[in-house]
């Protein structure tokens, strides 16, 4: 079940940078899942650490 977070939020609870889960969703290594009502881009947590560990693969 995908956990939907903005990327701040995703970021809180990563330690990832907002600027680096940015790049990620922009070439498309995560899935765009629409906007909050803020208009902030939403992500599933769970896709940030397969993404991490590929990418150190």
């Amino acid at each position: 079940m995908p956990i939907l977070v903005d990327i701040y939020a995703a970021s809180a609870a990563t330690g990832i940078r907002p600027g680096a889960i940015r790049v990620r969703l922009h070439r498309g290594s995560l899935t765009h899942h629409g906007y909050d009502r803020a208009g902030r881009a939403l992500i599933d947590l769970n896709e940030l650490p397969a993404t991490l560990t590929a990418k150190a693969a």
